[in-house]
């Protein structure tokens, strides 16, 4: 796997290790989802990149812009976005609107950040969610192993547009969504922190998004691996996303660097998921949320490859069901046979809101498509998109 495709990947990766498949409520299953049609290619890197940095590395996010146009992220850590009036239509836009300093400062935020989630509500003003990746063994003196492994330290962070998605930036101080209560100097060895944020999906005033934690041992707050849901009725004030407890959405995880906890808040996480949610969308004609992510063969998974599981209420979800099989990021590329698939999204493109957070009768399986090389992963990557077949049942 080259340099610069790594970090995600394994972070990613990981994930599916840390968190052992989950039973799940509600039985028989609360909807139907059908591949209906081939691939088709949204975006190659071999073929429309602007340069080296872009290759498919998170789950695909949409929104509607305030001219109509539809504005897609997706790429990697210099963070451009594909545009066009349709889904049919979609270009790479090659004006970088956030880029990553690679700064060795850990306070600072500012390694490596991934745009993994939108949410506007005019088309101008765009709240941004960043996966962000301290890697320490690249940073002289930060970590006391050179394996990247051993020092990834990520956090979830903000940013923010006022131009439709053209520029982001980030506030000063960094704006910290959900980080863990320790810097990243404890605890190095391991995987740690928050991590790969699902997209941001309305339910009236409130706003909510699964994010994924590798957890963390602290005497009389333990926060158990898994995903997490998150909650705001203001997604312009990264402080003000509050994460399940179990009880109620009161878990805050605010920023190491700048404040001090006696004793660090725990989410509850949601099962049944193994890793994280790679989109979340509301059926339009039942209410029912449907979420889709990837996982490996084993325990509840009997394949592996991209699942999905319904919910009436983001809390208790149904057991999941395959819908595309396929060796993933999870699996041993050299068992694959010449390709891997990952980061599943599901878009609508007849989606009645700005952020493609609802479905309805039909939708794209949106993901990336990963040429393996042996036993490595290249960055010779496409966005595919397949057709999908959705039915809800009352």
């Amino acid at each position: 796997m080259s340099r610069l495709t790594r970090p995600l990947v394994a972070a990613l990766a990981l994930s599916c290790v840390a968190v052992p498949p989950a039973r799940a409520a509600a039985e028989p299953p609360l909807s139907a989802l059908t591949l209906t049609g081939p691939e088709r290619t949204i975006f190659s890197a071999t073929r429309d990149a602007c340069d080296g940095a872009d290759v498919p590395d998170a789950s695909a996010r949409a929104f509607r812009d305030a001219s109509g146009q539809i504005v897609v992220f997706g790429l990697h850590y210099r963070n451009r976005a594909l545009r066009g009036p349709d889904f049919d239509s979609l270009k790479i836009d090659c004006r970088v609107v956030l880029d990553s300093g690679e700064k060795a400062d850990p306070a600072l935020y500012d390694d490596r950040s991934w745009i993994t989630a939108t949410w506007t509500e005019d088309g101008t003003n765009i709240a941004a969610l960043l996966h962000h990746e301290y890697q320490a063994n690249e940073h002289e003196g930060r970590c006391r192993s050179k394996v990247y492994l051993e020092c990834w330290y990520n956090t979830v962070t903000a940013a923010f547009s006022r131009d439709g998605g053209l520029r982001f930036t980030r506030a000063t101080p960094p704006a910290v969504v959900a980080g863990a209560p320790f810097r990243q100097e404890e605890g190095q060895g391991r995987h740690r922190g928050f991590f790969n944020p699902s997209n941001i999906v309305g339910d009236g005033r409130t706003r909510s998004f699964l994010a994924s934690t590798t957890g963390w041992d602290r005497p009389g707050s333990d926060q158990e691996a898994g995903v997490c849901l998150f909650r705001t009725e203001r997604p312009e004030d990264p402080t003000s996303w509050r994460a399940w407890t179990g009880t109620g959405f009161t878990a805050a995880f605010p920023d190491p660097y700048r404040k001090t906890v006696k004793l660090a808040d725990t989410c509850k996480p949601i099962a049944p998921f193994p890793a994280p949610v790679g989109a979340v969308v509301r059926h339009r004609g039942s209410g029912a949320w449907i979420a889709v992510f990837m996982a490996a063969k084993g325990g509840t998974f009997p394949e592996s490859g991209f699942y999905w599981s319904t919910s009436r209420d983001l809390l208790s979800w149904d057991m999941p069901r395959l819908l595309l099989a396929g060796a993933t990021l999870y699996d041993d590329p050299c068992k694959a046979k010449g390709r891997l698939i990952a980061y599943p999204s599901l878009l609508d493109p007849e989606a009645k809101g700005r952020n493609f957070d609802d479905v309805g009768e039909a939708a794209l399986l949106t993901f990336a498509t990963l040429r393996l090389d042996g036993c490595s992963i290249t960055s010779d990557r496409d966005l595919v998109r397949r057709p999908v077949a959705i039915k809800v049942w009352p």
